[in-house]
């Protein structure tokens, strides 16, 4: 029985230990934003946080989250859209396809989180998940409208 902290909750599930992270989120808890792509943590589609660090979910066993660490994932990082970079994303039209919003969006906020104000550079280093559509100047320009709605709020 492995014991994890998403979205707020403490939850229990029964799985084997070494079942990938991304599996017990989606399948064991319903929680289907994070999306499997690419399966060896290249892509980015798969990403959350734990405890405020971008991580890439699908080859991280669930054995290696301890019952403290706090997991986020895309639906509790804003359950009502009002976060500033799913605004900015709305705002620049970043999505097309959409399978790897969810990703994005929280690579960008772990981005934000450490470094409130990125320049492209601090962008184009962290930010390295994979949008087929090929969005990476829109996402840019909502990275950097989030960052100052975000400088400008606090």
């Amino acid at each position: 029985m492995a014991r994890l902290n998403i979205n707020g909750q403490d939850r229990e599930v029964d799985v084997d230990p070494d079942t990938p992270l991304l599996w017990v989120i989606r399948e064991q808890l319903g929680l289907t934003g994070t999306k499997f792509a690419c399966g060896v943590a290249q892509c980015g589609a798969c990403t959350i946080h734990i405890d405020g660090i971008a991580t890439r979910s699908c080859v991280m066993p669930v054995s290696a989250v301890a019952p403290e660490q706090k997991i986020l994932t895309i639906e509790g990082l804003s359950p009502d859209g009002s976060h500033p970079l799913q605004k900015a994303w709305l705002a620049h039209e970043v999505p097309q396809c959409g399978y790897c919003q969810a990703g994005m969006i929280m690579a960008a906020a772990g981005l934000l989180q450490q470094n409130p104000n990125p320049s492209d550079e601090d962008i184009n280093a962290e930010i390295t998940n994979i949008c087929r559509c090929g969005t990476y100047n829109r996402v840019r320009a909502a990275i950097k409208e989030a960052a100052a709605d975000t400088t400008n709020a606090g």
